[in-house]
């Protein structure tokens, strides 16, 4: 467009171009360009753009030097630059520089807006100031021109989630007036009851899914029971568990996920056969692009092979074999275990041969191993 001759770019045209070049040239060409655009086309929408990508990069001088510039100019007037260095300075922790941005627009009478309001509170939750969270929640609940939305009081429930100081009752305050009302969202639900169970409120959870789980459709995703399951393992109810995902998976498709959970719950609770169990069903019934939790898997191995269960690790190679080759470190955990077991590694050598793995160092050392015993 801008080769095009007597094609003017308009303001809006400029910043975007400007954008553009930041996001696939890096910041340097980006001022370079700036500095091309004659003065009397640098805008607010062009100084905005600038600022942006300052914002983006986490340049605090620069972005701070244009905001000045745009003072000066008469282009600071309306929320919009003071929220993008409201969000630059909640990313670096510096919150005195935000009291002072807000003092600064209540001064020059410039309207804060939502998006100014829901940066204000993501900051305060970066720093979990509880305090400031609370305060900003009840100014917002106050405006009669301003309606607190799901998202707002969302914001504020990952805050309780983040410093889990027992807030209880103020986070079923937060729900019941942010709650979604004849719409699932599925995040809010599994947000709540991830805090719930950081609360140690396992009861509490239990309501919240069966709330969710009333108004759930046959195209529901897993994220909410999922949120339960950890609930439940966290607090050791296994069993209650297992019967959670036996329910939901009554008359569907057994999924990998599901079973997963469990097999990394009883692998923290050092319950390590049932671990082998779950994580066995999870890899038995597991979708392309999925994959067991490495931390589990390693466990379970490593349990078996100590177990010198030759049996229980060909099996649990078989699964995971189904779904994609195996690395040489698997092979050898197999032949240790044979070794350990007084088994022939035969079998494991004329595989490992098959898929294309050699006989190495490793390898040798771990075959001599036996012939010494």
């Amino acid at each position: 467009m801008t080769d095009r001759p007597n094609f003017a770019l308009s303001p809006s045209e400029i910043a975007n171009r400007l954008d553009m070049v930041h996001r696939v040239h890096g910041i340097k060409l980006a001022e370079e360009y700036f500095n091309s655009v004659p003065n009397d086309a640098k805008t607010c929408q062009v100084y905005g753009a600038l600022l942006n990508a300052y914002v983006q990069q986490k340049s605090v001088e620069e972005a701070e030097a244009i905001m000045q510039k745009m003072r000066v100019m008469g282009f600071a007037t309306s929320s919009f630059p003071y929220n993008m260095l409201i969000t630059l300075y909640s990313q670096i922790g510096e919150n005195d520089k935000i009291e002072v941005l807000i003092q600064e627009m209540e001064e020059k009478g410039i309207p804060n807006d939502k998006k100014t309001r829901e940066v204000l509170m993501s900051a305060y939750v970066a720093t979990s100031d509880i305090s400031m969270i609370e305060m900003i929640l009840k100014w917002m609940e106050k405006d009669p021109l301003y309606v607190v939305d799901w998202k707002v009081y969302s914001i504020a429930a990952n805050g309780y989630l983040k410093v889990c100081t027992g807030l209880k009752d103020e986070l079923y305050r937060v729900w019941n007036m942010y709650k979604p009302q004849g719409r699932q969202f599925g995040s809010s639900y599994a947000c709540m009851i991830a805090c719930l169970a950081e609360l140690d409120d396992v009861e509490g959870a239990e309501k919240i899914f069966k709330e969710w789980e009333s108004q759930c459709t046959a195209m529901c995703g897993n994220r909410v029971l999922i949120s339960l399951l950890i609930a439940y393992c966290k607090e050791g109810l296994f069993e209650k568990a297992e019967s959670a995902v036996n329910k939901a998976l009554e008359g569907k498709k057994p999924q990998a996920s599901l079973w997963n959970v469990l097999a990394v719950g009883y692998e923290k609770d050092n319950q390590m056969p049932k671990a082998v169990e779950m994580l066995k069903r999870a890899i038995s019934v597991r979708k392309k692009g999925w994959s067991p939790n490495s931390v589990t898997l390693d466990a379970c191995l490593d349990y078996l092979e100590g177990q010198e269960d030759v049996d229980g690790v060909k099996d649990m190679i078989r699964l995971l074999k189904k779904s994609g080759p195996l690395t040489k470190d698997i092979y050898h955990r197999w032949l240790r275990t044979c070794v350990a077991a007084g088994d022939s590694v035969s079998e494991v050598v004329d595989q490992m041969k098959m898929d294309g793995f050699s006989v190495d160092e490793e390898t040798d050392k771990i075959i001599k191993t036996r012939q010494s015993l």
